[in-house]
């Protein structure tokens, strides 16, 4: 029987927050979709669209939950449920405005930090011992609006950094199925 792998991206559901700062980890499962080869749908009953493929011996299973951010862990606690997957065996794709713009990091666990949506996942699930792959936006400038700043677009020069770390961030992910959490981060945190 095949071990599941978990690859969740957060972002917040329509076209209003396509391609925000906020959707960092939506723009992320597009890559990966794009180099697996499959499209995540809508499941009956779930909140959250779905992929599912092979890498050898082991499952992948693509997440995107349909809830907004602050309730992504009502998503991927049904999703560990679903896949009776320990919440090691998930990585956690998501933004975060502490890190400089296309700056990515990868870790085996921590907490929650100030992200409301990674918060909602440890309080839904109970753990924080899960890898996840943090993509930097960058911090809004000073006197900005916070909401108005992760709900905002990326600048022309922007969006080409950002670019390159989604692309990062997706091989990352797939590294860390294939080779486990220290290859991911040896080869994505040091670029």
């Amino acid at each position: 029987m095949k071990e599941t792998y978990l690859i969740v991206g957060l972002g917040n559901i329509g076209p209003k927050y396509a391609h925000t700062r906020h959707n960092a980890g939506f723009d992320v499962m597009e890559r990966i979709e794009q180099k697996l080869g499959v499209r995540l749908r809508k499941k009956l009953f779930f909140p959250g669209e779905i992929a599912e493929t092979a890498d050898g011996e082991k499952k992948i299973v693509l997440c995107r939950p349909t809830t907004f951010m602050n309730k992504s862990g009502e998503c991927v606690r049904q999703l560990l449920r679903k896949y009776q997957c320990p919440p090691e065996r998930m990585i956690v794709i998501y933004d975060d405005i502490d890190l400089p713009p296309g700056k990515v990091r990868i870790r085996k666990d921590g907490g929650a930090g100030t992200h409301n949506g990674m918060r909602s996942i440890v309080e839904c699930i109970g753990k924080t011992g899960f890898p996840r792959i943090r993509v930097g936006t960058g911090d809004r400038p000073a006197g900005e609006d916070l909401v108005k700043w992760v709900l905002g677009r990326y600048t022309p020069e922007e969006k080409v950094v950002m670019d390159a770390a989604f692309d990062r961030a997706a091989e990352s992910a797939l590294c860390w199925v294939k080779d486990g959490i220290d290859a991911a981060m040896n080869a994505g945190n040091r670029k």
